[in-house]
């Protein structure tokens, strides 16, 4: 192992599906210290999460600055609603060495907001989009990074397995390659909730999945559309905020963002109703999911028209 590989430290802020991934992948990859901070870690789950941190070999602290000290790299991964609260926090204890990544959800504007807080305060922002979902990738997920501190961060991680592409523009670049996809692919997954619902109620399911199969070639629907339905069901509060910064993207270049809001409140609509562990620890059919919809509606699971 390199000197420069093992003399990296970071931390975490937020300790979620995304930083919890992100932190034990860089203890296993050899990073000399990772540390955490999660505002949960003051809740009623808090002790479960920092043993969970511990046992990963991140070590849990009890304040953001204290998790932070001494770090390299700060990441921030929180929710899309966070992100700048979180910067104007992290102001209070940046160090002018270290880089700030925000690698939240946001659109190109908030970046910007972000950014313009950290750099005040003396720290190095890094502007990052996670272009892939974090579990099936762990620390390999593609990400994009920009700004003028991107590739000088992209060096010290790469070492450790990151798969990072630099992109040498301004602030909010790469959150727009971010945004513009999520228009897309949270997009689909609404879709995929209401059609698939729809076509399961009136019993067309088996005429209608072999459809797609055949108009996108090389893609397994029924899969698919039970992916679609499971991420967000256990994700959808994350995802709807996401969507609602999808949706201050779009608007930022002057276009209504109808479709992109709409998204946001099906989203939404899932996360209120059905609760993220509806199915944990089971593997559940597209027949279930719809089945589960068709409960919050107050419908009759198996009555049609």
């Amino acid at each position: 192992m390199s000197e420069a590989k093992a003399s990296l430290s970071a931390t975490l802020i937020g300790f979620g599906e995304a930083g919890s991934i992100l932190s034990a992948g860089l203890v296993k990859a050899g990073a000399q210290s990772v540390a955490t901070y999660d505002i949960k870690f003051d809740q009623p789950d808090g002790p479960a999460m920092m043993a969970r941190a511990r046992e990963a070999g991140v070590h849990p602290a009890p304040t953001p600055a204290e998790a932070a000290a001494g770090a390299e790299i700060v990441i921030a991964a929180l929710t899309a609603s966070a992100s700048v609260d979180a910067a104007r926090t992290a102001a209070t204890y940046i160090k002018p060495n270290q880089y700030y990544l925000d690698i939240n959800s946001v659109s190109p504007g908030k970046k910007r907001e972000a950014a313009a807080i950290i750099e005040g305060a003396g720290g190095r922002f890094v502007d990052v989009a996670v272009m892939a979902p974090v579990p099936p990738y762990g620390i390999k997920v593609p990400m994009a990074v920009g700004g003028k501190w991107g590739q000088a961060v992209a060096d010290r991680l790469i070492p450790f397995g990151f798969r990072i592409e630099v992109f040498e523009r301004e602030i909010g670049y790469v959150s727009a390659m971010k945004m513009c996809r999520s228009v897309m692919i949270k997009g689909i997954e609404s879709l995929v909730i209401e059609a698939m619902t729809a076509a399961v109620a009136y019993d067309v399911v088996d005429q209608v999945i072999p459809s797609l199969d055949e108009y996108f070639k090389g893609h397994d629907w029924r899969w698919q559309a039970e992916y679609m339905f499971g991420r967000v069901v256990e994700h959808g509060e994350r995802r709807a905020a996401e969507m609602r910064e999808a949706a201050k993207t779009v608007a930022e270049i002057g276009m209504e963002p109808l479709m992109t809001s709409s998204t946001a409140a099906r989203q939404q609509w899932i996360a209120d109703r059905i609760p993220r562990d509806t199915f944990k620890g089971k593997k559940p059919s597209l027949e279930d999911y719809a089945a589960a919809v068709r409960a919050a509606l107050g419908k009759d699971p198996t009555a049609g028209r």
